[in-house]
Parts: structure tokens; sequence; C-alpha cells
């Protein structure tokens, strides 16, 4: 039987919930409980003699929830409490706080599992993931990709996407250069061509390991994936770092040394603050808000947002960015049509930014990457008026815009999203911090 604890509450008169306790123990190993309040059916003199079972408390049910769990190292936390003590607000953060300790979380009609890190590397690890998609994820972690190898780290990069491969794909972006010519072709061999991967190896030229996940739980789990294979791939390399570069909001299952969380701005407080979010926070060994620029985000947004994020991890590295399109090859001249997949509000700002810093005029844009059939329009709408099409690497570039540029005998050029730093802060400090988190971790768990 899985060992147990069990969340209680004085709401409960405490027969009744010996009564539960001794129905648990027909299904459960269960060998604490936590008190999480309620004074209606007992007054504060609770004791382990009160509900035959040692009793942890603490100053509020999360502090106490997690001394329960170090001391008495349960699989399962079962929650027997119900309203007014646990709104289901707050057993979404209990759930956040077992969850973050490995630990399943239960109640009556709910049931959280942690996410798979089952699968160990021999080479250490470093987790870049999200609160949800388009946050800049795969952004910073080609930024990340890219710095490290100037700084001479060898590393891989294992990334897993929604239309990423049916077996695990290696490509040598440290070897071969990608043109847009080689994936146009690829995407017409049935390849997601713009899955993260590529962006990985065209934009940061290092070695990258492509996996494929269908479906994401609300703590980050997959329904279906083919990590761990791909992981054993990346670890066949002999690499000093796997960086572990998560989908969406969803978490690679992987053990990971250290962890990056990466925060969309533009989401707001809900996703660092409720749900899930303080659990990611917890994983998270550093933090980068990204986005972080009106009109996506005004001054007090940032203010509320870091603060949120004080609150659940008072000491946690934080980098605020923002993003510039970088295009991979000379496009001083010409007349260019952009396609990202930013907010249509910065389409001015990163207009602007094209024109001034590489000398092209910016003939038309589209904010619609993502989406195909408003990308096509806005092509349509600017069709004659270019001689150059400029995109990131994501959602619709290849088969899309690079397809129509072939067939228009117009060139494509792919452009970075690069991080820039909006707060004076050191995101290569950051990057150094969690890879040397990462390096000393796996050496302490090799030796």
């Amino acid at each position: 039987m899985a060992r147990a604890i069990a969340l209680i509450d004085g709401e409960h008169y405490p027969p009744v919930v010996r009564f539960a306790l001794a129905q648990l123990a027909g299904l459960h190993d269960v060998v604490a409980a936590v008190f999480i309040g309620g004074t209606e059916k007992v007054d504060a003199s609770v004791t382990d003699g009160t509900y035959g079972l040692p009793v942890v408390g603490g100053p509020d049910a999360a502090s106490a929830l997690a001394a329960a769990i170090a001391r008495f190292l349960p699989e399962v936390v079962i929650d027997l409490s119900d309203e007014p003590v646990l709104s289901a607000a707050d057993r979404m953060s209990l759930a956040g706080v077992a969850l973050g300790l490995g630990v399943a979380y239960r109640g009556a009609d709910f049931s959280f599992e942690p996410p798979s890190t089952g699968h160990v590397t021999r080479t250490a690890t470093l987790s870049i993931i999200g609160t949800g998609k388009r946050v800049g994820k795969t952004s910073v972690s080609a930024y990340i990709a890219r710095y490290l190898k100037a700084t001479g780290r060898d590393i891989v990069v294992l990334a897993m996407g929604r239309g990423g491969p049916a077996e695990p794909e290696l490509i040598r972006g440290d070897e071969v250069e990608l043109t847009t010519t080689d994936l146009l072709a690829l995407a017409r061999q049935g390849a997601h061509a713009s899955s993260d991967n590529y962006e990985d190896a065209v934009m940061s030229r290092v070695a990258t390991v492509g996996c494929r996940r269908c479906g994401g739980g609300m703590a980050g789990e997959t329904f279906f994936s083919n990590v761990a294979e791909g992981a054993v791939l990346a670890d066949s390399l002999g690499k000093e770092l796997i960086v572990l570069e998560g989908s969406g909001a969803a978490i690679p299952p992987v053990a990971a040394d250290a962890t990056l969380l990466v925060v969309g701005a533009a989401q707001g407080l809900p996703y660092v603050r409720d749900y899930f979010g303080p659990y990611r926070l917890r994983r998270a060994d550093a933090v980068v808000i990204a986005g972080a620029e009106e009109p996506l985000a005004t001054p007090a947004d940032l203010t509320a947002l870091v603060a949120a994020i004080r609150r659940v991890r008072e000491d946690v590295p934080i980098a605020m960015v923002t993003f510039r399109p970088r295009p991979l090859q000379d496009i001083a001249g010409a007349r260019v049509f952009f396609a990202t997949t930013a907010a249509p509000a910065l389409l001015p700002t990163l207009t602007a930014h094209l024109e001034a810093t590489y000398g092209c005029t910016v003939a038309g844009a589209s904010p619609h990457l993502s989406d195909r059939a408003r990308l096509h329009e806005d092509m349509r709408a600017r069709a004659g008026g270019y001689d150059l099409l400029l995109t990131e690497l994501k959602a619709a570039a290849i088969d899309v815009v690079a397809a129509a540029g072939a067939e228009a005998g117009v060139p494509t050029v792919l452009c970075d999203n690069e991080p820039v730093s909006v707060d004076g802060g050191d995101l290569p400090a950051l990057i150094d911090h969690v890879v040397r988190l990462s390096v000393e971790r796996h050496d302490t768990r090799s030796s």
C-alpha cells in the first residue's frame, strides 16, 4: 500500500475523522495527519491522541503540509478536508506544494500526480520551462544555447513540441547550416520544419534532438511523448550539458538538475499567483519575465508580477527581457514583408526596429504567423509590394511563408527573436547561475 498522510480539519467532528482515517487505512499506509485549521468541532489543543495518529500543524496549511512531507516521506497526500477551511484555490495551492515535492495529491473527486521525471541522464541537465505557449521560451532557450556555445560549452538541446517527429531526431546544427531551401524540402517530406528543434538548430548552430508530445496537464505532464527516448539519444552524444526545452506549459519528463522558468509578462498575475503558478515557481532556480514592455505589460503590471513571484520565492534570481527580430542574413535596402507571432500591438515597434537597425523598408507585416488563413490574406494584400520575406521560424513560417516565396520567386530570410534586457539586469549572469547549479548538482548525484 502507498504511504500516505491525510489533511484534516476542525470543521469535521473528531470521531468522524477517525472513522475516515480507519477507512483510508484499508487502502493506504496512513502514517500521519496534517491539521489545517477549523475550530467548530475541535478546540486548539489538537494532539496525536485526538485522531490516533501523529498530527502535524504549522503557521499555515502550506507550511504544515511541507513539514509533514519532509518528516514522513509519503507517496500521496489524501485531502479529507472541505469548505470552508480550504477553498478550491487553497486546494490548488496545496496540491502545488505536494507536487513540487514529488508527492501525489488526491481528494474525493480529484487527483493530481507529479509530472514524470523518472528518466535520469548521465549528462548534466538544465530544464527551460514556461507558464504557457508563446511566452518566448524557445527564443530564450536559443539565446542560452548561443551564449553557452560562445563561452565554450559543448551542449545539446532536447526539444519537445506539438509538431515533433515520430522518432527522436538528431539535427547536427553544430556541423550543418540548414537553409530555407533545406527546410522547405523537409516540409515537403512531411516534417514540421518550423518545430522548436529546427529553430534551435538554425538560430544557435548547436546539436538538437527533436521529440514530440501530445496533451498537457495542469502541472506539466504530457499524455504521450517520446522525450525519454530522445533523452537517451541526447545522453549518448557525450556533451557537457543537455538543455531540456519544454513545450507550452508542459515539462520535459526527464530529471532536471536545475530549472529556469520563463514567465510571459502579458499573461498577467494569474499565471504565477494562481492554480499551479506557485508550483512552477517552486521548481525554478531562476525566472525570466519575457515580453516585459508596453503595451504588453505596464510598469505597474511588472511590479505586481515581481511582487507575486517574491511572495512564493523571495530569493529567486529574476531577469526581465523583451524581444527584437534579428535577421540571419543581410536585408539592407530590401522591401520586406515581415511575418511574426508577436502581438499585433507590437508590430510598429518591431518594424521600426528592423528599419532603423538593418536598413530595410518594411512594406508589410503580419502578426498572424500562427493563423494560416489570416497570414495568407495579409500576404496577398501586400503582393507585389515587397522583394524579400522575413519570418520567424515558427508556426507556418516554412509551409506558408517560405513556400509562397519560392512559388513567387521571392527569397525568404529567417530571423531570430533576440532577448534584450529592459531592467538593467544581467541575463548572462543568470544563465551562468543556473548552469553552475546544473553542473554542481550533477556532480553531486554522480559521485
